[in-house]
């Protein structure tokens, strides 16, 4: 039976509307589509596929290029629902227009929060109304990429669904051609075949009047027995133009009468521009201009260089609104002090050991820990940056890499304070992102917008450099848990509790465990501090999943298992994860013999939809640390490239695997100390383990690619660096740890 809830759709989620199925564009709408982003010989058939008389179908991608290989795999997704030629086959990138808001994202988002999918919407509600993840997409402005969305929400919900109607508009132009009946059709290769005689036409003779066709919002979509292109390799279609550096990004754009932009902002956290001497700089060479903001000061000049050095130069002194006194160390305290406030327990800061519980009842055990994990910066490899070009006659038009092209729009026509129509956005590839240019965390375009309005008719690059990017980052939170546990006789856990903090209100679904264990407490602490946090690549998961593989780990330890054996145990009603988890441990060799010193470590995470296990053999030697190999297996329900996905999987791995060595952005005196890598350092060729991908598909709804590799990392790492040790980790990173080899410990 299906409940209200799962029909009706609160909130932000929906704004109250039925999830019914999405909705293509009405012929009007089409013909806008066509104005703005069809070239001659192509037109819009459906939403987000053009047809060309020449027969390329052109895939219209509402996400941007940030290296993740989703323009390969949503472009599989549409020549398999169309029986196109994959050599026709081509991808844009959407105009930032409400035109192309992401309405299947909102939809795709709106059913994963009520455990529905597409096909699970009860029959009699499809159509009733059509359209409502549409109108909230158009509303809100959304275009994003993020979540690990593309390919489960875009690809699920629009682009398969979009293709599959251009299919059905295709097949009934034939049909209509012929005046044969439309079940005489078959579609492949990029042609409709009447099937009794043979007689075909090309997808390019019939575009033309299809597209005078209403395409379906419900059309009828291939069995998953039936696919030939999602499920393989294909190489992806943007390698060859990052290779011979084609691909511009960002920070590649080049304007006529172009002029660079030094930034300095205030270290402090919330500080104000004070003073700058700028007589230290009249009369310097280049030098356009020098521009006083509230919270920072700008120098644009002829050359990027001297802006930089002019900048220098200024010495500029910004106040320090009050918080100097704010640290990692003090912020660390309160969060303790507001843990010890809830649960009535005072510990230090460094945790509580692992213990038998005084009172406990008789033949049972109690356990209690506290873990930790550090600010951690997004450091993508294209520090954040934007043209813009404001002229006299209020029109707004910018340049930059963003993970939302319509919503960055729509914040640089706010920053200027003017219409939407007013601004041109150009969307260009990101040189990473991993979060950092979501909306929300757009200061640099901000910072843009302000220094073109400074100096009109002048297109301006204003680039952050590495410091700027580290130092003015939206951080990853820092988070601390508190865990207790109590273990039955068979040692098995009978209750789960998990106190952590949190600087919203959240109670965080991440931290919920897919464990049987019975009687689970959570509990967030809110703890607001002034550093400015936001999404980091697995977002909660991030720190939930360190949190609770490391204490499930402690718990296999005080009951005297095998810590896989113990998860096993933990998971006979969740036969995904046990597969999953089976499958690492497997082709990890889990149980088989090590070279001496070695030791391997076990951690299990689902996000995203997306269950990745990973195996850790780790390595002390002489006090140093080395991870010489992470075995992962992963289900993601259907691999539409898994050659794509493989390398996000591995891709999400080195990037968890630096924030466990070494990932800490520390505060002191109100601003962050991190400068650059050398004080943030990311894992390099030398010391990236092996890692091997092993991909295990099962009939689960799709899940993510981009982010789900990454949480179960440090904890993988840490359990090993247990087993090799003795030694448990519970505050990131591991390289504030020594180490020291325990001789008498047995390596798993």
């Amino acid at each position: 039976m299906i409940s209200r809830r799962k029909i009706l759709i609160g909130g932000a989620a929906a704004a109250g509307t039925l999830i019914v199925g999405y909705s293509l564009w009405p012929d009007s709408r089409r013909a806008h589509a066509n104005r703005l982003a069809a070239k001659s010989g192509e037109r819009f058939i459906a939403y987000w596929i053009k047809v060309a008389d020449d027969d390329t179908v052109t895939v219209v991608i509402p996400h941007c290029d940030m290296g993740t290989g989703t323009f390969t795999a949503l472009s599989q997704m549409a020549a398999e629902e169309l029986d196109a030629d994959w050599s026709n086959m081509r991808t844009e990138t959407a105009p930032p227009d409400p035109l192309f808001a992401n309405g299947a994202l909102v939809e795709g988002f709106a059913l994963s929060h009520i455990d529905l999918t597409r096909d699970s919407v009860p029959a009699f509600l499809q159509g009733t109304v059509l359209g409502a993840g549409n109108r909230l997409a158009r509303f809100a402005d959304i275009q994003v990429s993020g979540g690990s969305s593309a390919v489960s929400f875009t690809g699920v919900y629009g682009i398969r669904v979009a293709a599959a109607a251009t299919r059905e508009m295709l097949l009934a132009t034939a049909a209509e051609r012929l005046k044969a009946p439309r079940n005489a059709f078959h579609t492949y290769s990029s042609r409709v075949i009447h099937s009794p005689s043979g007689q075909s036409f090309r997808f390019g003779e019939l575009a033309a009047a299809a597209s005078r066709l209403s395409p379906s919002s419900r059309p009828k979509l291939k069995p998953k027995s039936q696919y030939s292109l999602v499920g393989k390799a294909i190489p992806r279609i943007d390698i060859p133009t990052k290779v011979n550096g084609a691909t511009r990004y960002g920070i590649d754009v080049e304007v006529p009468g172009m002029q660079f932009a030094a930034i300095k902002i205030s270290p402090v956290f919330g500080g104000q521009l004070v003073s700058v001497h700028e007589a230290t700089v009249a009369g310097n060479p280049g030098i356009k201009k020098v521009i006083k903001l509230n919270d920072a000061v700008v120098v644009v000049a002829d050359r990027f260089w001297r802006a930089q050095r002019a900048l220098d130069a200024l010495a500029p002194v910004f106040g320090d609104a009050g918080n100097a006194q704010i640290s990692s160390q003090t912020i660390r305290e309160r969060q303790l002090a507001a843990l010890d406030q809830k649960t009535r327990k005072p510990e230090s800061a460094a945790g509580a050991e692992v213990a038998p519980g005084a009172g406990a009842e008789p033949g049972t055990r109690a356990a209690e820990c506290t873990y930790h994990v550090p600010y951690l910066a997004h450091a993508a490899m294209e520090p954040v940056n934007a043209t813009a070009l404001y002229r006299t006659d209020g029109t707004l038009e910018v340049w930059a890499g963003s993970q939302d092209g319509l919503g960055s729009r729509v914040f640089c026509a706010k920053a200027a304070k003017i219409p939407i129509d007013k601004v041109t956005f150009h969307l260009l590839p990101s040189g990473g992102a991993f979060g950092r240019r979501l909306p929300g965390l757009l200061n640099f375009l901000s910072y843009a917008v302000q220094t073109a309005m400074a100096l009109p008719d002048t297109p301006v690059k204003l680039i952050f450099t590495r410091e700027q990017d580290m130092r003015h980052d939206y951080y990853r939170p820092n988070v601390t848990s508190r865990f207790s546990a109590k273990l039955k006789p068979d040692g098995m856990p009978g209750s789960w509790v998990n106190h952590y903090t949190t600087t919203d209100d959240a109670n965080a679904e991440a931290a919920h465990i897919v464990y049987d264990v019975p009687n689970q407490t959570y509990d967030a602490v809110k703890v607001v501090t002034p550093v400015p946090t936001g999404p980091w690549r697995s977002v909660e998961f991030s720190w939930h999943g360190f949190f609770v593989e490391s204490f499930i780990d402690e718990l296999a330890h005080l009951a005297n298992r095998d810590p896989f054996e113990y998860r096993r145990a933990l998971l006979q009603h969740k036969p995904r994860h046990l597969a999953t988890l089976e499958l690492a441990a497997a082709k990890a060799g889990w149980g088989t013999a090590l070279a001496p010193g070695r030791a391997r470590g076990i951690a299990m995470v689902e996000c995203f939809g997306t269950i990745a296990a990973h195996v850790a053999e780790v390595e002390i030697a002489e006090g140093a640390l080395k991870v010489h190999r992470i075995t992962s297996a992963v289900d993601c329900g259907l691999v539409v490239n898994p050659d794509g996905f493989k390398a996000q999987i591995e891709g999400a791995i080195v990037f968890g695997l630096s924030a466990a060595l070494n990932g800490e952005i520390t505060i002191a005196g109100g601003a962050v100390e991190n400068q650059n890598f050398p004080d943030y350092p990311l894992v390099r060729l030398a010391n990236c383990p092996a890692i091997e991908v092993f991909i295990r598909e099962s009939d689960a709804p799709m899940g993510g690619g981009g982010e789900p590799g990454t949480p179960a990392v440090a904890p993988a790492v840490t359990n090993a660096i247990f087993a090799a040790t003795g030694q448990r980790i519970r505050e990131l990173p591991i390289s504030k740890q020594t180490l020291a080899r325990d001789e008498t410990s047995t390596a798993t």
